[in-house]
């Protein structure tokens, strides 16, 4: 996908997708194009995706157009959810991060189809404290696979995990995962960056993907048609910057201007 021929490819791609890919938010002309991968990580015009409540570093917001599962704790997350044997935050997270403090935290998957934008954006503001890589394999992250009780497509595939700290959210452990034909996880910040919230922060190429957010407990309050939607076992549909929940104590809702 990043040859020249490749690029043939882009026409078919978006008939297939026609109802699902909205050109116009696109920031370049489709000619820009050179490969296929520069156009699946195309970039969006300025404003494309407004921030909630962009001066309120309380308020997390959503990393990716995704389908989104966000759960209050790690025991509802297995409850409802992820079914692979031996998940564990400890797993996720791998040996070389301190886990003791998101062990029974919150936790958010974004789960990335190929049509959707590909780029990843920080759900919070704070500093980048450290980038740790763990190697795996690349199974699929679709929901049949995370239902799976053979094996656990989280814990056992590539992944980059970045810590960032916080004021309003202590430390966040924000973690992209390869997956089938996601060989490529790219990132554009580096450690000792300081990142607001709806910041990007990489991108992955052909494929579709997942990132997870783990809050440290009683850190975050996600907000309630999230949580119920996920009880359920349903994804909500969610774009980059729409409103994932507040810091405790505060627990309000705000209002994007227009």
């Amino acid at each position: 996908m990043n040859t020249v021929e490749s690029a043939q490819n882009i026409p078919s791609f978006l008939e297939f997708f026609k109802d699902q890919i909205n050109m116009a938010e696109v920031k370049y002309p489709l000619d820009h194009f050179k490969t296929f991968n520069e156009f699946f990580v195309r970039e969006l015009k300025p404003g494309a995706r407004p921030i909630a409540c962009m001066d309120q570093d309380d308020v997390a917001v959503s990393a990716a157009d995704c389908r989104l599962m966000a759960f209050q704790s790690v025991d509802d997350s297995t409850r409802f959810w992820i079914k692979g044997r031996k998940f564990s935050i400890k797993g996720l997270l791998g040996n070389d991060v301190q886990s003791d403090a998101f062990l029974d935290g919150s936790l958010v998957i974004f789960r990335l189809a190929p049509q959707d934008y590909h780029r990843f954006h920080s759900p919070v503001s704070g500093v980048i404290e450290k980038f740790v890589n763990v190697s795996g394999s690349l199974y699929t992250v679709n929901p049949i696979a995370v239902n799976s009780k053979y094996c656990n497509v989280f814990t056992e595939n590539k992944r980059t995990i970045v810590i960032i700290s916080t004021a309003e959210f202590g430390k966040v452990a924000f973690v992209a995962i390869g997956a089938t034909m996601v060989g490529s996880i790219t990132f554009v910040r580096q450690e000792g960056d300081h990142v607001k919230k709806g910041d990007e922060l990489g991108y992955f190429s052909f494929g579709g993907s997942t990132v997870i957010s783990v809050f440290e407990k009683d850190s975050i309050k996600i907000d309630e048609d999230l949580l119920a939607n996920s009880a359920r076992s349903l994804e909500t549909l969610v774009t980059v910057g729409m409103q994932l929940g507040v810091s405790f104590p505060k627990m309000e809702n705000c209002v994007i201007e227009p």
